[in-house]
């Protein structure tokens, strides 16, 4: 079973960056509501996805830095990263349909 890990600022590069699949950071807070309702879908991504795309979430509140450094300002955001690059192939902003999700992580991957 696929699971969606927590992530921090100082386990991102290592976690997202160096890791070895693609991986979806979805950037959300405890106090936000349309991150709790995106939260099940990226979960049910997980499972879709496993083994071709890590899903890491980050608490924006307990973790500033790399929200800061990717200029994260609404959530819950979702960002695509590729193994090794620094920069996200796809931003995803607000709540989304999962299915809208899921083409942009095909799009992002091809």
């Amino acid at each position: 079973m696929a699971d969606v890990r927590e992530v921090s600022d100082a386990t991102f590069e290592s976690d997202v960056i160096k890791a070895e699949l693609p991986t979806l950071v979805d950037f959300w807070a405890p106090w936000c509501g349309p991150c709790r309702m995106v939260a099940p879908v990226v979960a049910e991504l997980s499972e879709e996805y496993a083994g071709k795309v890590n899903f890491v979430k980050m608490n924006t509140d307990d973790n500033p830095a790399v929200p800061t450094k990717y200029g994260i300002r609404s959530i819950p955001s979702l960002l695509v990263f590729k193994p090794g690059e620094d920069r996200p192939v796809e931003t995803i902003v607000g709540f989304r349909p999962k299915s809208d999700i899921k083409k942009r992580i095909d799009a992002a991957l091809s």
